[in-house]
Parts: structure tokens; sequence; C-alpha cells
């Protein structure tokens, strides 16, 4: 589904800076893996380049065996709209809309029919516990509501590849956990291939392994077994014999 080759990224300047080192990572589809590591260790330039926003310097990213960035730049916003969904920290719902509103953008691009669009938002929303939101504004939700309308615009289109980028990082305890079964919910029963960049091993414990990253380079991969308390155990462990900054990485929580 998605194949790293061999992926650096060195960023010219007054000083060269090399972001990422010969990285390779391979998601297969429907697997849910989670990118870790302090900051600065380059798991979100990974993740830029997996979303087409950034090019290696040198190696490859391929989706489903294509190299998305040999796509012109018309070509390439359609990929990035038809074949990707995005998750942010910052929800990035546009308040002068509603909550309908913001999850049908993506197919309103794309100039599908209302009556499609509005079958496809009640189904996504009822699947993700938003229906009785879909006609408030942003300012009107909570924070978890808020990201699961996200999560539901980035899912609407049925992307091949969902990427999420600290999803958890605005929430409270109880909203990330929410929000991260959901995620969880939706890989199971949907299929749908997450990679997820996160600070916090709460939410990296809910996928099917965990790839570290340190100083732009691999450092090590665990899985998950039947467990999710042991795996997170091993995640926090792993942490803390890769060092960094107390600060890089969330509180643990329950």
């Amino acid at each position: 589904m998605l194949e790293v080759k061999n992926v650096s990224k060195v960023y010219e300047g007054k000083v060269t800076y090399r972001a990422l080192s010969n990285i390779d990572l391979e998601i297969e589809k429907g697997d849910f893996v989670a990118i870790m590591g302090p900051s600065g260790s380059g798991k979100t330039t990974l993740l830029n380049m997996v979303a087409t926003i950034d090019e290696p310097t040198t190696g490859e990213v391929l989706i489903e065996a294509k190299n998305p960035h040999t796509l012109n730049q018309n070509d390439l916003a359609k990929f990035r709209r038809r074949e990707l969904g995005f998750v942010f920290q910052e929800f990035n719902l546009l308040h002068t809309l509603t909550v309908e509103e913001n999850m049908v953008l993506p197919l309103t691009l794309d100039g599908k029919r209302v009556k499609e669009m509005k079958q496809r938002a009640n189904a996504i929303a009822e699947k993700l516990g938003i229906a009785e939101i879909m006609s408030k504004r942003t300012h009107e939700i909570s924070g978890g509501q808020a990201q699961r309308a996200a999560i539901a615009r980035a899912m609407i289109h049925q992307p091949k590849l969902l990427l999420a980028d600290e999803p958890t990082g605005n929430l409270d305890s109880k909203a990330s956990k929410d929000v991260m079964s959901m995620l969880e919910t939706l890989n199971k029963k949907e299929e749908t291939t997450m990679m997820l960049v996160t600070h916090d091993p709460q939410a990296a414990s809910y996928a099917d392994r965990v790839v570290f990253i340190r100083d732009g380079k691999f450092y090590s991969e665990i899985h998950r077994g039947e467990s999710r308390q042991t795996f997170f155990q091993s995640i926090i462990d792993t942490l803390s014999l890769m060092g960094g900054d107390d600060s890089d990485f969330s509180s643990i929580r329950d």
C-alpha cells in the first residue's frame, strides 16, 4: 500500500539540515501504524512526504506502487483529495460552516451531487456518533466532537490512506481515548489504512505497530499483541530508552 524507500530529506540554507536519513517503511493495506520520536526526530517530515506536501531529497515514496511526487500540480491536488485523508491537531474546520458542510467539503470540490453528499454524510455521521451535531457550527461543539467531525471529513471520500498528525494533541484524556477508539474501529471495520504521528504513548497504543525515529533515522519497531496495556508499557519503555526531553512526550495517562 505504502512504501517509503531509502528516503532522505536535506533542507538547504545557511546551515544544511538533514531531517531524515535513509528511511525505509512499508505499510500494508489495512495496517494501523504509529510513528513516534522526540521533537526534531523527523517524524512530521516523514508524514509530510507521504502526504505529498514535501518531497524527498533522495529515495522515493510509493502509494499503491505509484510515485505521486512525479504528478503535475493539478493531478497531485486531485490525488491528495481523492486518495488521502488528513486529520490534524488543530481540527482545521471552517468556522463559517456547519459540521455537515465541513464534512462534505471534499465531495463539493469533486462536484458530487447534493443527494449523494447527504447520504454519505449521514452514513458516516451515524458511524462516528455525531449525527445530532450535523447542523451545529464549530463554536457550538466540544473539542472531541470537532475532532470526530474532522475525521468524518477525512473519511467521507473513502481514502486509501488516512494520515493523522497529533490528532489528540488538543484533547483531554477522555476525548483522546474516544477519538483513538473510533480510529481503531474505522481501521478494523472499514479496513482503512492509517499512519499516525504522535507524542502520546496512549494514542500510539491503539495502533498495530509503532515505528520509532530518532535523529532522522530508524530507531526500532514494536508490534502490538493481545493486550493493549502491555503494548502501552512497551512503548513507554522504548521511549525511555531513546531518551529525549520529558516535554517531548505527553504525560502518561491511565
